[in-house]
């Protein structure tokens, strides 16, 4: 007979019940209040019932339920509750099995060994008492002495304590009613927020959040007041319980797998749920530094940064609480996103940290809605692009020259006026924010761990649409596709914000430019054989604060060999090897996209033979005739430009 009954109203309790849905058991959990049930989710194998019993109504329960087992996971300090709980098993012949907590020391507290004895204490001071006792004893503690002024009660958000304390004479200021766990953080701002003097609690252990509350205690300067345990309590951990009932009832002992994002460090910017996982945890899983700022857990570590180092290792440990620790936010520039992959049967939890963005945001005062948010951190990013089209951009930089590169990149391109605001190792004792010009705070010395927001209010009036005016461009006499036709051809690319490009015969780079404006996640590759044409594109990038453009000096195709495979080609310019360029692009990539231009009807003739010759597909052949007006004395004539055949294609890829 597989029916287990189980009094709960705790942690342990509800994770006992969290362990057993869907197993092969029939489960019955008795807990004291309606609040208490809301707390358990029912399941098929599982029926959760409220209030509170004497001896005759457990034995019925037992008999009604056919138990085979009776777990006490009652609190450690319902004395009282256990005593019957064993006397009634005792009676009935009932195994019975106690759930206890493992019992915390703390320093510098002062130990009492009950309510009385507490009592006692407080009415020799003077000063406000921060009671985190809950609601049941609260009624004995208005023997102390000033207690409607003095003692401020931390209960639960439920009706029943809350009229219990009014009526008790404790007016609303002193009443805090709020559901746990409670982070160190929150436990020292009430005590900071109430004044209190002295905090008084019970040994909760972990689940209890026993350590969060003395901490907090001695951070402020409060006396922590700690009833001790009874003496008779004896019984099996949480751990021990589950292994039990895997070994009796076949009740697999699931893996909890948590990845929390810790914030700015491991302390002050943890979660409350981060906190509870960290407590719960029986492995902590995560780089050296992330594991290291949660040292104060006092939970063994395994040290892993990449996500299938860190998979082998959840799925070889026995531990059944594990937590993966990222740094700041695991939905921003994390590992976890790579992770999640890897181990989605495992059914993780993540718990989202706070970012450096986020954080770095309120210390400046600004928002991040609208901003660029990028990262440098092992990756190639077009910071000039970014700055170029964003008012606000917030860079994660990496490395011991991240920050100075970065800014010079800005300052090459035109760019070293804008404001920048660089944050580094924040959130700790070393935080430090400087202000100032890309230009003025290019040659400082940064701490790895940064942060850049940078502010351009000339963003608004970058342009975004192609066809820049060839005025834009310095002009030598190297040969330029007019804005017109520069425009059809960028259009016909289909460009991609990460696409390759290669740029063949690139003259002045005016197509290589606006490609890369278009591609500003990618690179863009000018060939070009005219050593003077080459310089005067390296002139135009710096003009026009364009960084994401390569030159080749060289012959296509010879010049193409040791180029990366392109997702668009332009050619502009052949020098008659047309049909061998095409050759070499399919090469590389047998489904790139390709544009050409032609004034002439031989290469006009060239080209269509190689898209027929080379299969090539979804061809297409417009012809652009331009004409532009110039001034003859008032009045304007307009004047016809060459003619050009714009020819676009793709690869048909591997059987074409």
């Amino acid at each position: 007979m597989n029916n287990i009954l189980l009094f709960a109203g705790t942690t342990e309790g509800r994770e006992i019940a969290e362990a057993c849905r869907n197993q092969p058991v029939s489960l019955f959990v008795s807990v004291a209040t309606e609040y208490g049930e809301t707390l358990i989710a029912p399941a098929d194998n599982i029926t959760v019932l409220h209030g509170r019993k004497n001896a005759e109504q457990i034995e019925a329960l037992i008999r009604e339920t056919q138990a085979a087992l009776l777990i006490d996971a009652t609190h450690p300090y319902a004395v009282e509750v256990t005593r019957t709980l064993k006397a009634v098993a005792e009676r009935t012949g009932t195994e019975y099995l106690r759930v206890t907590r493992g019992s915390e020391t703390a320093d510098g507290c002062v130990f009492v060994d009950d309510t009385d004895a507490a009592i006692a204490f407080l009415n020799g001071t003077q000063g406000n008492v921060f009671l985190t006792v809950g609601s049941k004893e609260l009624a004995r503690y208005t023997a102390v002495n000033g207690f409607a002024s003095r003692i401020y009660a931390r209960i639960l958000p439920v009706k029943e304590s809350a009229d219990a304390a009014f009526a008790l004479g404790l007016s609303g200021k002193n009443l805090i009613c709020m559901q746990g766990p409670f982070s160190e953080t929150i436990n020292a701002a009430t005590i900071k927020a109430i004044d209190a003097k002295y905090l008084v609690t019970k040994d909760t252990g972990t689940a209890g959040g026993f350590a969060e509350k003395i901490r907090a205690a001695k951070a402020c300067g409060a006396v922590p007041v700690v009833i001790r345990r009874p003496d008779d309590e004896r019984g099996v951990s949480e751990a021990d319980c589950l292994a039990l009932l895997a070994k009796r009832f076949g009740i697999g002992r699931k893996k909890q797998i948590t990845v929390i994002g810790i914030g700015m460090d491991g302390d002050r910017t943890l979660t409350a749920d981060a906190v509870r996982a960290c407590e719960q945890a029986e492995l902590l899983v995560g780089a050296k530094r992330v594991t290291d700022a949660l040292s104060r857990f006092r939970k063994p570590a395994a040290i892993a940064i990449m996500p299938k180092e860190i998979e082998t290792i959840l799925r070889a440990s026995d531990a059944s609480r594990i937590v993966v620790a990222m740094s700041g936010d695991t939905g921003f520039y994390s590992g976890t996103k790579k992770l999640l992959p890897l181990i989605g049967d495992l059914c993780p939890t993540v718990l989202p940290g706070i970012s450096s963005v986020s954080y770095f945001a309120a210390k400046l005062g600004v928002s991040y809605h609208d901003a660029a948010l990028v990262s440098a951190h092992g990756r190639a990013l077009n910071l000039p692009a970014k700055v170029r089209t964003h008012a606000r951009t917030f860079v994660l930089a990496g490395g011991e020259h991240g920050v100075r590169d970065l800014l010079a990149s800005l300052c090459e391109n035109g760019l070293g006026g804008v404001s920048a605001a660089v944050g580094t190792d924040l959130g700790n004792a070393d935080e430090a924010i400087e202000r100032g010009t890309a230009e003025t705070l290019k040659e400082r010395t940064f701490s790895p761990l940064a942060i850049l927001c940078i502010e351009n209010p000339d963003a608004d009036r970058a342009i975004v649409t192609h066809g820049r005016p060839d005025g834009d461009f310095l002009r030598t006499e190297v040969p330029m596709t007019k804005a017109e036709v520069r425009a059809v051809t960028l259009s016909k690319l289909m460009l991609t914000k990460d696409a390759v490009c290669w740029d063949v015969g690139a003259g002045t780079g005016s197509v290589s430019i606006e490609m890369a404006e278009a591609a500003e996640n990618g690179t863009v590759y000018a060939i070009e054989r005219n050593a003077d044409a080459c310089a005067l594109i390296e002139r135009n990038k710096r003009h026009l604060g364009v960084s994401n453009v390569t030159v080749v000096e060289g012959t296509a195709p010879d010049a193409l060999a040791a180029l990366p495979a392109p997702t668009h080609v332009f050619i502009g310019g052949s020098g008659g090897n047309l049909r061998e360029i095409i050759e070499a692009a399919l090469l590389k990539d047998p489904r790139v996209r390709i544009v050409l231009n032609t004034v002439t009807a031989e290469t006009f003739a060239e080209a269509t033979a190689a898209i027929r010759d080379l299969h090539l597909i979804n061809e297409e052949i417009a012809e652009l005739n331009v004409s532009r007006a110039r001034r003859v004395g008032v009045y304007h004539m307009m004047t016809a430009q060459n003619p050009v055949c714009i020819i676009s294609c793709e690869g048909g890829g591997e059987d074409a």
